[in-house]
C-alpha cells in the first residue's frame, strides 16, 4: 500500500494537480479499450473451437460406402487387381536378325 502512495506522491508532483486527474481519465479509458478487446478476442476463439464439424458426406442411393482397408490390403468389398494375360506383357523377344 505505501509503495501505491509514494508512486501517487511523484505523480501529483511530477504532472501537478491539474493534470492528474486527466491523465487518470486517459488511462482508466485505455485500460477499459484493452479489457473490451481482450475480451472480444477471448470470445472469437471460443467461437471458433467450438464450431461443429461438417456433416459427413451421404453416398449416392444404392452404393455402399468404401471401407478403409491398411496398406497392403484390399476392401472386403474389392477384389485385388492382378495383372492378367492382357496386361503382361511377357518376356522381352528380340525382333532384330540373328
Amino acid at each position: 500500500m505505501t509503495e501505491i502512495v509514494v508512486i501517487l506522491v511523484i505523480a501529483l508532483l511530477i504532472f501537478g494537480p491539474n493534470k492528474l486527474p486527466e491523465l487518470a481519465r486517459s488511462l482508466g479509458k485505455g485500460f477499459g479499450k484493452f479489457r473490451r478487446a481482450s475480451y472480444d478476442l477471448r470470445q472469437s476463439l471460443m467461437e471458433v473451437g467450438e464450431e461443429p464439424p461438417p456433416p459427413p458426406v451421404k453416398a449416392p442411393a444404392g452404393s455402399e460406402a468404401p471401407s478403409i482397408a491398411k496398406p497392403g490390403e484390399a476392401a472386403p468389398n474389392e477384389s485385388v487387381a492382378r495383372p492378367g494375360p492382357k496386361d503382361d506383357p511377357g518376356p522381352p523377344t528380340s525382333q532384330g536378325s540373328a
